[in-house]
């Protein structure tokens, strides 16, 4: 049974609410530790995300959940890909590293993915903005449990050839990867500059 607005309203706890946004970070694989984070919680960032809005009930968000043995395989696999569409005055042996090192430190790595409607009714633009909106309830979800993540592009994360290997089709696309894991230090602190700087109000 749905609650009406007054009964739904007393349910939140809404300084709890600010504070779970205000504490979001993006924390980057090499300052997670070595523990594991546990199935049930990132099904639980899943299941959460799956609750982002989606116009025309399209759901475009796909997501590819990575670990133990087959995280490693995926991180030498993006090595070979940047490898691979990287001129050789561009190539550095260090990014190729990187794309490895992340994938070994990360607990759980998760591909996220656009997947196109066939009729193509609802505009590009807008499915991507949903699938960003199901990754923001992904990681809100994540600060709530301590667990620390980071969404990271690039050319080999975003490529036609990660996109063929995970059976996406031409019109689909790989929108990133989202490292998952406990971070080794505290939690960081980050700061916003005014929201009165960002906004035009007009009321006539």
């Amino acid at each position: 049974m749905t609650p009406n607005n007054e009964s739904f309203e007393g349910a939140i706890n809404k300084i709890a609410v600010r504070s779970l946004m205000e504490n979001r970070r993006s924390i980057k694989p090499a300052d997670f530790s070595d523990q594991r984070v546990q199935d049930e919680i990132v099904w639980q960032m899943l299941s959460n995300a799956n609750w982002a809005p989606t116009h025309g009930m399209t759901e475009p968000w796909r997501f590819f959940v990575y670990t133990d043995a087959a995280k490693l395989r995926l991180g030498k696999r993006l090595a070979k890909i940047y490898e691979q569409i990287t001129t050789p005055e561009l190539r550095k042996p260090a990014k190729a590293e990187k794309l490895i090192a992340n994938a070994e430190r990360s607990s759980h790595l998760i591909v996220i993915a656009m997947k196109r409607q066939a009729s193509e009714k609802i505009p590009e633009i807008e499915e991507v903005q949903a699938v960003a909106c199901a990754v923001q309830n992904l990681h809100l979800t994540a600060t709530a449990f301590g667990v620390g993540g980071y969404w990271s592009s690039g050319a080999a994360i975003c490529s036609e050839q990660l996109r063929d290997h995970l059976g996406l089709s031409n019109k689909d696309c790989v929108l990133g990867l989202f490292y998952v894991g406990y971070p080794k230090t505290e939690w960081p602190k980050g700061c916003r500059s005014p929201i009165e700087d960002k906004v035009v109000w007009r009321a006539d």
